[in-house]
């Protein structure tokens, strides 16, 4: 803990600014003392800086060394390339980390869920190395390291070890792409075997889907390479009630950036209507990452507190809240 701490602020695009905005109230009212540097990114940047990561954003975030960042929009098919996945290669930030945990209140097929998410983040189909081949062909390159396959399993069973977790599982396909997704597996059993104090097993990324669905009660820290990380997170964001509850962090050796996982919803931007749960809990991580974990859990807490009670929440929470007053809500639980 710190007397004070820097963070680089990117309110996104889209109702980005207005869940960021909420969730920096949060933290303020937690008593942690932080200083905000604002940076822009995403369309804002684009029309003000000609890209949309301007080398000042990378450049605070490296001076500061944690950042929370709202979500930026990404064109489909055409356009700039994605700012997260940028951000995510020029800061070497090489672990996805994305729990999944079930809030009394969310809307739910399943409750008591507990997941945790360990996504390889530089590389595989998501290093962008890709080409046609003739007018109407395309090919993109999969790239899997040693190096990056052990780091992220290491860090895997670290976490475990450090959140006293029972369990990781290594997602993969290896048994069609044998070279690729079995280097990747290897991998993770090398690393494995310095954890003795940790179960470790492996599963076929397509089965581990399935049983994800049917009982997800036996899993517990799974680390996958990236390309399956980003889906396989997504469903189990579905098991806890969607991405408007999903927390995200952005993690390597020196930085780390927190964020969403949904995207900016433009249409709903100025509205007061954006539900900031998810932008909140990432801001959790951050308090965790930053060694304010009594201030983490207050939120947390809180969180848990105004969902469960259900007056003070959003539209899609089953409320009539705007984001400002869901905001003020959790600060007031915080305060009780």
């Amino acid at each position: 803990m710190a007397d004070s701490y820097e963070v680089t602020l990117i309110p996104g695009d889209g109702i980005g600014p207005e869940i960021v905005a909420a969730a920096c109230r949060v933290v303020n009212a937690t008593g942690v003392a932080i200083e905000w540097r604002e940076v822009i990114a995403g369309s804002g940047a684009l029309a003000e800086y000609g890209t949309p990561l301007p080398d000042h954003v990378l450049a605070s975030i490296r001076q500061t060394g944690v950042a929370l960042k709202g979500p930026v929009t990404t064109p489909v098919g055409s356009g700039f390339r994605s700012v997260n996945v940028t951000l995510r290669q020029s800061l070497d930030l090489y672990v996805n980390l994305r729990p999944a945990v079930s809030i009394p209140g969310v809307k739910s097929r399943y409750e008591d869920i507990d997941l945790v998410i360990v996504r390889e983040n530089t590389e595989d189909l998501y290093a962008g190395i890709e080409h046609m081949v003739g007018p109407d062909a395309a090919e993109s390159i999969k790239i899997i390291t040693r190096r990056a396959s052990e780091r992220v399993a290491r860090y895997a069973f670290e976490y475990a070890r450090r959140e006293k977790r029972r369990k990781v599982t290594a997602v993969h396909k290896a048994n069609i792409m044998k070279m690729s997704d079995g280097l990747f597996l290897e991998s993770a059993r090398t690393v494995a075997a310095d954890y003795s104090d940790i179960e470790f097993e492996d599963r076929i990324v397509d089965n581990m889907c399935m049983q994800l669905v049917q009982k997800p009660e036996l899993y517990d820290v799974m680390v996958l390479p990236n390309l399956y990380g980003d889906i396989v997170s997504d469903l189990c964001a579905g098991l806890v009630g969607g991405l408007g509850v999903a927390p995200g962090a952005n993690i390597g050796d020196t930085m780390a950036v927190f964020e969403p996982v949904h995207g900016s919803a433009p249409k709903y931007a100025g509205q007061n209507k954006a539900n900031a749960t998810a932008t909140i809990l990432s801001a959790v991580l951050m308090l965790r990452h930053l060694g304010e974990g009594e201030a983490a859990d207050r939120v947390m807490a809180a969180v848990r507190q105004v969902i469960g009670e259900g007056k003070h929440v959003t539209y899609d929470l089953g409320g009539s809240a705007g984001t400002s007053e869901m905001a003020d809500a959790i600060i007031e639980s915080m305060s009780r």
